[in-house]
């Protein structure tokens, strides 16, 4: 299923896209929900931006599927926040995920073909 998500005014990201960007990031160690939304739209210049409605349901079902684990915690402000941890499971899902994007990529490129074609 092809649901979509924003992602700021430059267009939307296929929902499975941001269930492998949060497994991205969480690759180095747990973050919490705000840290996760932050360091991904860091991470893309601004490009990507990651709204709370999509984000806390993403991060729901990858616990779900068990990709990730919660714990609570103490956050840079002090506060109880509710961190989220890759599992050994979601490194193996994120592996894969990663190398189907590739090849789709590289595929999309290939019918797409160089951007000399383009201009006139």
């Amino acid at each position: 299923m092809a649901r979509k998500i924003r992602s700021g005014n430059r267009g939307d990201m296929l929902l499975g896209t941001l269930d492998m960007l949060i497994l991205k990031t969480l690759l180095p160690g747990p973050a919490h929900g705000h840290t996760i939304a932050h360091a991904i739209e860091r991470t893309s210049d601004e490009v990507l931006q990651v709204e709370h409605g999509s984000l806390y349901p993403a991060l729901h079902r990858l616990e779900d599927q068990g990709l990730i684990a919660s714990f609570w915690g103490t956050s840079e402000n002090n506060r109880k926040a509710k961190y989220y941890r890759m599992t050994p499971g979601g490194k193996k899902h994120l592996m894969v995920e990663r190398s189907r994007w590739q090849s789709l990529v590289e595929a999309v490129a290939r019918v797409l073909g160089p951007v000399t074609e383009l201009r006139e």
